[in-house]
């Protein structure tokens, strides 16, 4: 198949996914466009949920496998949408659209390489597409319930935008609920023990903490108090509990438990970590994809955003079209070129690699 027959494949399907409301946990619509879209082709798919995967046509379980991954949910609509966003509209070169940039663009140009791939027979790898759900909410009905229906992936790409640039590191993200503890009293007779007050002496010793390990990729490890409240409704009574939330970005040198021991000797609130799922990641610099994409010319930095990758167990390289800057933003959208570019890029990345 020619890579003009990939390009114009890859943008009417992207038109068609971006006129299919997709929001987080409602992708059952696109999941059905993506696997219409293979079927058409002949190619074998499977459905897990709302996510939808396929494996090359030579595929040899003896052979390593290198995962082509990217999501089509999306957030909902910026209030500042000035157009239709579910009507896909092209204007100066440009695909306007709910999701064209985060990550339409992505997932069609992984795709399209994927087609590229499908019938060769000279590959030292089997290539795995996957079309993700939930990936904006960290859903557990999305990347993960497929994992292991995929078979052994030895390493993969994850189709975010960047430019098509490589983001090898990744921060970790844990959301903390913490609870101080104090008594309940009348305010005017200076009674009991403030919760308010011993929260926020351990919101200054946040404030404060600084971590010893500090990456090249992704600067140092941060903990920002993002919520506060309590239940009172009264003026007058001392609280006697003080809840808050703790935002906390780890760079890849430490773990979750690191930092939620290092937490324990410095607050004097409970606190629980809503989940420990997120977690930071990195990619060698030796590794074969991370090389292939500096013959390219292709530069690399560590990604202060999450995404899927950060819940596979396996080394995977960040990388797509379209610019992290444009997502979530009103009047989203995606440069036709860089869906055209990001192929021709991604296909002379995995040549590199997998013939």
């Amino acid at each position: 198949m020619s890579h003009n027959k990939l390009f114009n494949d890859a943008v009417t399907l992207l038109k068609e996914l971006i006129a299919t409301p997709s929001f987080s946990k409602e992708e059952n619509e696109t999941a059905e466009i993506l696997c219409q879209f293979l079927e058409d082709r002949n190619i074998p798919f499977r459905r897990i949920g709302n996510n939808v995967y396929s494996k090359n046509k030579h595929y040899d379980e003896s052979k390593p496998s290198v995962l082509l991954n990217s999501h089509h949910d999306t957030v909902k609509p910026n209030k500042g949408y000035t157009i239709d966003p579910f009507t896909p509209i092209v204007e100066d070169g440009k695909l306007f659209g709910l999701g064209s940039n985060d990550a339409g663009g992505c997932l069609v140009s992984l795709l399209a390489t994927y087609l590229h791939y499908y019938e060769a027979d000279n590959l030292t790898h089997n290539v795995v597409f996957a079309a993700s759900a939930e990936e904006e909410i960290s859903g557990v009905n999305g990347i993960e319930l497929v994992l292991h229906h995929l078979g052994k992936i030895d390493f993969g790409i994850v189709g975010e935008p960047t430019q098509m640039n490589m983001a090898v590191a990744e921060r970790g993200l844990m959301v903390v609920d913490c609870t101080a503890e104090g008594r309940a009293g009348h305010a005017a007779r200076n009674e009991g023990e403030n919760a308010l007050y011993k929260a926020l002496d351990d919101i200054q010793q946040i404030r404060t903490l600084k971590f010893d390990k500090v990456s090249e990729l992704l600067g140092d490890t941060r903990i920002t108090a993002t919520v506060i409240g309590t239940d009172n409704q009264q003026h007058n009574v001392v609280p006697p509990l003080c809840k808050f939330v703790l935002d906390v970005r780890v760079n890849e040198l430490y773990t979750f438990e690191e930092i939620l021991d290092i937490m324990k000797d410095n607050l004097k609130s409970k606190f629980k970590p809503r989940s420990t799922r997120m977690r930071s990641t990195s990619i060698a610099m030796e590794h074969p994809l991370v090389q292939a994409g500096l013959s390219l010319n292709r530069s690399y930095y560590g990604s202060p955003t999450t995404s899927d990758k950060a819940l596979m167990p396996f080394s995977t390289l960040k990388m797509g079209p379209g610019d992290s800057a444009r997502s979530h933003t009103a009047n989203e959208y995606i440069y036709l070129s860089e869906i055209e570019n990001g192929i021709d890029l991604y296909i002379r990345l995995l040549d590199k690699v997998i013939l």
